[in-house]
């Protein structure tokens, strides 16, 4: 028997093809759970080469299906409490709990803008979606789980731009410290209805979470999009000490990890996935 059959996993964040989440939804349904892929945007577009027909939360509810589990597509915004609600409202109906909990949803802001530079609006929305937005679907979730009282998981994606510092990247690395907070108070406070709350601080994982940022260098560069890419992507990899930027299968595995009867004792920990960047 899978290890999560019988468990009802959300994750957040799951649209995109190359994201963490997408690779998160495939690992938990592989292990035996039902999956609710959540995301604000059904179907983003993935700049990646031959990823054009990409057909984001409908296309994984495919896969985690052709895998013998359930699934269930959300057009979901973490940040507005509504539609936190009515989600969690279909996810009931249809599997009656919440088990676990991955909260991978974030949004970057503008990259490599200096603080005194940044647009209060872009400074709001990043603090909003990625700290705000934590907690309301954190306790949502959290609010079935203790109703239940059966304990459950849940992980949040906080970032290595925490706890280094980003710059050009203030906002974000403010709002991912906040998920640090976040991670260690929800632990406290739930243990008690043996709720395991757990982090992960990814370094540099290549997904499509820079798409944009790519686009705008290629146009500065005068080369194409994938070149681009590649630059970027070599000369990050060189400053890791592992050698290479870090794939979303390897941040599935961990969560995999700690929301497994493996990590039952684990808990309010932030654990680093940095090939080495600690």
């Amino acid at each position: 028997m899978s290890s999560l059959q019988g468990k009802v996993a959300m994750v957040t964040g799951a649209a995109s093809k190359r994201g963490m989440g997408h690779a998160i939804a495939l690992r938990m349904a592989k292990e035996g759970a039902d999956v609710i892929v959540a995301d604000k945007f059904a179907n983003p577009k993935s700049m990646f080469p031959g990823d054009e027909n990409w057909g984001g939360l409908d296309e994984i509810v495919k896969e985690v299906e052709a895998l013998g589990k359930k699934a269930l597509a959300l057009t979901m915004d973490i940040n507005d409490s509504k539609s936190i609600d009515d989600g969690m409202a279909r996810t009931l109906k249809k599997f009656g709990k919440v088990d676990i909990l991955v909260h991978a949803a974030a949004i970057r802001g503008p990259v490599g803008v200096n603080v005194v530079d940044l647009a209060e609006k872009d400074i709001r929305a990043i603090i909003d979606i990625d700290l705000t937005g934590a907690f309301l679907i954190c306790k949502a979730a959290a609010k079935d789980m203790v109703k239940r009282g059966k304990g459950g998981r849940i992980v949040i994606f906080c970032s290595l731009a925490a706890t280094h510092g980003c710059p050009g990247s203030v906002a974000y690395s403010a709002a991912k410290y906040g998920t640090l907070g976040l991670t260690k108070g929800l632990a406290l406070e739930l243990a008690k209805d043996h709720i395991n709350v757990n982090g992960i601080n990814p370094g540099m994982i290549v997904t499509n979470l820079r798409d944009e940022a790519f686009t705008k260098m290629a146009e500065a560069e005068g080369t194409t999009w994938e070149e681009a890419r590649k630059k970027d992507h070599e000369a990050v990899g060189a400053r890791i000490p592992w050698g290479r930027m870090g794939k979303p299968e390897e941040a599935a595995d961990l969560v995999y990890f700690l929301v497994s009867d493996l990590s039952t004792y684990i808990t309010g920990e932030v654990i680093a996935l940095g090939g080495g960047v600690t």
